[in-house]
């Protein structure tokens, strides 16, 4: 049975307390950041305090020694470390997995975020098997909804993207988390929503700034404009000034708990000819009435 925590701090399996102790301080004092400015120092110290707080304690030495790294999901302690992520509470994780007594403290370098242990396994607890991942959608796909291919966990697969969603929303995949003992973990998606060229959203509504040819700002007519949705075309009435807005009511992003949608509001663009384009007689006539 492997049993990596005493790897970790260089001992054999048999070794005294005193010899671990002996062992901590040594590589303590060595990966110190305030002593080690290597910038993996960090999370080498953060894995030699761990490997400390459990081989120091007779209680959870014993439990460990039992079970050795099936406590880890099978992985050897740095792998199972690295696989938390950067500035994961490592102390924490390990309150959770040997009980709520544990005591210790990992030097101040921990983060202060969750482990998040289970209760199943042979032992009483078991390794977390939700896995986290992120991914940025398009910005349409955010509004309308749609399907994103992702690879996480060694698997490639499409997920559905419900209308609306926001930047920061997670999305949970049921079963596509890690395996251990017959039990799978779900994935965790934390969405991010690209930016859009055309389109600036608030809340459930959107705002759109369209071309509007001369002509029609002054004496009326209809533009075609697109809408997430499809080509409409929008009546402008005479005198239409730039900056002019028009509300599309209920063409904006669906609302995820209610699935009504905001409004889409467009913003006129008033597009001036080239003058020195315009007929001869029709740019003296305006030189002499405007």
């Amino acid at each position: 049975m492997s049993k990596s925590l005493y790897e970790t701090l260089g001992v054999s399996e048999n070794a005294s307390a005193d010899e671990i102790k002996k062992a901590y301080r040594k590589l303590a004092r060595k990966y110190h950041p305030d002593i080690n400015k290597d910038e993996s120092a960090v999370e080498k110290f953060k894995e030699i305090n761990a490997a400390y707080e459990v081989l120091s304690d007779a209680e959870k030495k014993q439990q460990y020694d039992q079970y050795g790294d099936q406590m880890f999901g099978g992985q050897n302690f740095h792998d199972f470390a690295q696989g938390q992520g950067a500035g994961v509470d490592l102390d924490e994780i390990l309150r959770q997995m040997f009980g709520a007594g544990a005591s210790g403290g990992f030097g101040g370098f921990s983060s202060g975020s969750q482990g998040g242990f289970g209760g199943f396994g042979g032992f009483g607890a078991g390794p977390d098997l939700d896995v986290q991942a992120r991914i940025v959608i398009p910005f349409m796909v955010a509004v309308n909804g749609g399907k994103h291919n992702i690879s996480a966990n060694g698997q490639n697969f499409d997920i559905k993207i419900p209308a609306g969603i926001k930047s920061g929303e997670t999305l949970r995949v049921r079963g596509k988390g890690k395996q251990y003992q017959g039990h799978a973990g779900d994935l965790l998606i934390k969405v991010e929503v690209a930016p859009s060229d055309e389109y600036e959203r608030k809340g459930n509504n959107l705002y759109k700034t369209f071309d509007v040819p001369l002509k029609e700002a002054l004496f009326g007519g209809k533009v075609r404009v697109q809408t997430p949705e499809k080509e409409v075309s929008l009546k402008v009435p005479k005198n239409t000034k730039n900056g002019q807005k028009f509300r599309l009511k209920g063409k904006g992003v669906p609302d995820r708990k209610t699935a009504m949608r905001g409004d889409l509001y467009l913003i006129a663009n008033v597009v001036l000819p080239d003058v020195d384009a315009l007929d001869p007689d029709l740019k003296k006539a305006l030189e002499e009435k405007l």
